[in-house]
């Protein structure tokens, strides 16, 4: 058992026993939520009476100021006055330092309990949740989950093998070469040949000199096309 439950297990003997220690301490003195809100009613009262005594302060200072040389009894009793509310206001303000101490220091060790008895709580409830599992079977089942993912991995390795004898792509490369060289050869073959026959030659500006020209410009650029493949 965590140190932590046992410190928050109790046997029914002691369970009784903290029971009637509540009830005296509801009945004895404030709980310790109650205490600190009478620690802030405590220094917000004291807050109040700084800035009441503050103005006092203010008054009696004014007072003496106004009164100055020319009524020095009234100016001595102002500044004699201001004197005490200052030991007033310097009391307060280390009664306040001691409350706000004691508030805050309560406020500490209350929100620790909390903690200390939430967390015992969650060592309870993961004991409780641990006494269910067995090691040595956590570790038979994650031997299990290893073994059927390498059987996976092997089943995934041969449905993705390609199908089939595998095919040399050079010699796809080479065979479909020879193919369009047959195809070229062939339709060099079927084409025309050219006429031997000179035709007569008609002026350079009559329209059919012109169309001659263009017509024989045209099959050149054709002969060095066919050329260019045949190379």
């Amino acid at each position: 058992m965590s140190k932590l439950a046992k410190l928050f297990k109790s046997s029914p003997s002691s369970s009784s026993s903290s029971r009637s220690g509540q009830h005296r301490g509801r009945s004895g003195g404030p709980s310790p939520q109650e205490a600190i809100n009478k620690l802030r009613e405590t220094e917000e009262m004291l807050t109040k009476k700084q800035e009441y005594l503050e103005k006092r302060i203010e008054q009696e200072l004014l007072t003496a100021k106004r009164h100055g040389t020319k009524n020095k009894k009234a100016a001595l009793q102002a500044l004699k006055r201001k004197k005490r509310l200052e030991q007033q206001l310097t009391q307060i303000d280390g009664t306040l330092s001691t409350i706000e101490f004691q508030r805050e220091a309560l406020e500490n060790s209350h929100t620790n309990t909390e903690v200390l008895k939430n967390m015992g709580y969650a060592a309870s409830a993961m004991k409780k949740v641990h006494d269910n599992m067995d090691i040595n079977k956590i570790d038979d089942l994650m031997q299990d989950i290893t073994e059927q993912q390498d059987v996976a991995q092997e089943i995934s390795e041969a449905i993705s093998r390609p199908y089939g004898d595998m095919v040399d792509e050079d010699e796809l490369l080479a065979e479909l070469e020879e193919l369009e060289r047959e195809d070229l050869e062939k339709n060099m073959l079927d084409m025309p040949s050219v006429p031997t026959i000179k035709l007569p030659s008609a002026h350079p500006s009559h329209p059919s000199h012109r169309a001659t020209t263009k017509k024989r410009v045209e099959d050149d650029d054709d002969m060095r096309m066919l050329a260019s493949w045949a190379n």
